[in-house]
This record gives C-alpha cells, sequence and structure tokens, in this order.
C-alpha cells in the first residue's frame, strides 16, 4: 500500500516542484547580471551588424559586384580579432575549469608571466584556426587574402592586439565576479562588430556613433583594408591610429588584470574558482 502511494505520488504532476526548479535558475539569474544581459545582447547586436550592413548595400547596390573577395577578406580579420580574444579567453578560463588558477599563482609564475604565456597561446591558437578557412577561400572562391602582402601584417598585428584587450579584460572580471562572468569572452568581443566596420565603412553610422567607432582600434584597420583592397593605398595614418589606440588600451587593460588579480590574492578569490 505504501509502495503504490509512492508510486503515484512520483508519477503525478506536481506543479510546485516545476515552480522550484524554475524558481532556483531565477536566483542563478538575479544573482549573475552577465547572464541576463546575454539573453537581449546577441539579437542586439545581430540586428546592429546586418542593419546597417543591409542599409548600406541598399545605397549602394553595385559596392559588392565590384569588391569582389573584400567581404570574405573582412570575414577573415574579423576571425583574427576574434580568436585572438578566444584564444586568451580560453586559455585563462581552462585554468579555472580544472580548479588550477590558484595553485598556478602559488608557484613563482608571476601575473605579467602568465600574460606573455596567453597572449602566446592566443597566437598559436588563432593560426591554427585561420590557416584551413584561409586557404579554403583561395581553392573555393579564389581569394588569397595572403595576396595582401605586408599590409596583412599590420592588419593582422593590430587586430591580434585588440583581440587581447578585449580577453585581459573579460579575464580580469572573471577574476573578480568568477564563472557567472565567463560567457564575457564571447560577449564583449562581438558586442564590437557593430562598431568596428567589417563589411560596410563607419560613414554609414550615425555621425554620434562614428566617434565611437574611431575611438576603437577595428575601425581603423577594417578602413585600411578597404582602402587597400579598392584604391591600392595603405594608408599609414589609419595604421598609426590603430597601433596607438591599441597601445593605450593593451597598457590600461595590463593593469587592471593585475590590479585583479592582486584583489583575487587578498579576498581569497583563488580558493573558490572552477566550474
Amino acid at each position: 500500500m505504501i509502495e503504490h502511494t509512492t508510486r503515484v505520488a512520483r508519477s503525478a504532476f506536481a506543479g510546485h516542484r516545476v515552480a522550484a526548479i524554475i524558481l532556483r535558475h531565477l536566483y542563478v539569474m538575479r544573482t549573475s547580471w552577465p547572464r541576463v544581459l546575454e539573453m537581449a545582447y546577441w539579437p542586439t547586436v545581430q540586428m546592429l551588424v546586418w542593419g546597417f550592413a543591409s542599409q548600406f548595400f541598399a545605397q549602394h547596390s553595385s559596392w559588392v559586384a565590384q569588391a569582389g573577395g573584400v567581404l570574405i577578406g573582412a570575414v577573415l580579420l574579423w576571425e583574427v580579432m576574434f580568436r585572438s580574444n578566444l584564444g586568451f579567453s580560453l586559455s585563462f578560463l581552462e585554468e579555472m575549469w580544472a580548479r588550477n588558477l590558484g595553485q598556478l599563482y602559488l608557484t613563482p609564475l608571476r601575473p605579467h608571466e602568465h600574460i606573455v604565456a596567453l597572449t602566446a597561446m592566443s597566437l598559436i591558437r588563432t593560426i591554427i584556426g585561420l590557416t584551413p578557412p584561409s586557404l579554403l577561400a583561395i581553392a573555393l572562391y579564389k581569394f588569397n587574402i595572403y595576396g595582401l602582402g605586408l599590409p596583412l601584417l599590420a592588419f593582422f598585428a593590430n587586430l591580434m592586439l585588440t583581440g587581447w584587450c578585449v580577453g585581459l579584460f573579460t579575464s580580469a572580471l572573471v577574476l573578480r565576479f568568477g564563472m557567472g562572468a565567463e560567457s564575457l569572452a564571447w560577449v564583449l568581443i562581438f558586442g564590437l562588430s557593430p562598431l568596428s566596420g567589417i563589411y560596410y565603412p563607419i560613414s554609414i553610422l550615425p555621425h554620434w556613433l562614428q566617434t565611437v567607432a574611431y575611438a576603437l582600434p577595428p575601425a581603423h584597420v577594417f578602413e585600411g583594408m578597404r582602402a587597400v583592397m579598392f584604391d591600392g593605398v595603405f594608408r599609414w595614418d589609419l595604421f598609426t591610429n590603430a597601433l596607438t589606440l591599441n597601445a593605450l588600451y593593451f597598457t590600461a587593460f595590463t593593469a587592471f588584470f593585475l590590479f585583479m588579480v592582486h584583489v583575487a590574492r587578498k579576498k581569497g578569490l583563488f580558493l573558490n574558482m572552477g566550474e
């Protein structure tokens, strides 16, 4: 009789149990602002990028036909920035997932040495990740991004630096706020895409937004890429602007990361990090 009653109780649908699970996830969301932000973030970014792109294409219908492989080149260069950020952030997060970060900082490893190691791993991951698609672009679309020559190295270096800046910033936030902020490794880098002018020139943005865009290194890099591909001219002014901004951001975010390591040590945050 008791077994039958228990079986019926288990098989019956209970709304309070469903409500308990929902409440549990709502509590998690309430205490993790990055999770809440992420829900509206992705649709908003996609709408902005393709909204500006469609607006530009509508006003310049012949642009795509004349541009040839410019969109493919833009995609590949965007992946440089995205992969450099992800390579940096993932190398950092993997230590946290393995609960190894605290042990690392108990060794003689200095935080600035850790940064150098993370940038090196980011470079390795980026090269491994981008070599196959760049070769496929030659085979499938007859587009050789290596044909850009020395300007490609300038674009590559600047976008790598930008990715490292974002990686430093997100890693510092994860140090401070824990694993609830790990999604920022993907979120923040995509937030730059509408302002980077990947598929359209910065001039298509509203005037007030152009000022914000030009405060970011990628806008100068992608404008420089179009100058090389359309006009055959390497814009030294755009290269210098991107390099200067990257140097400023990299210095600032390195200092921010080192400060967060100091805070994590003082507050004992290393002991509670992991999956």
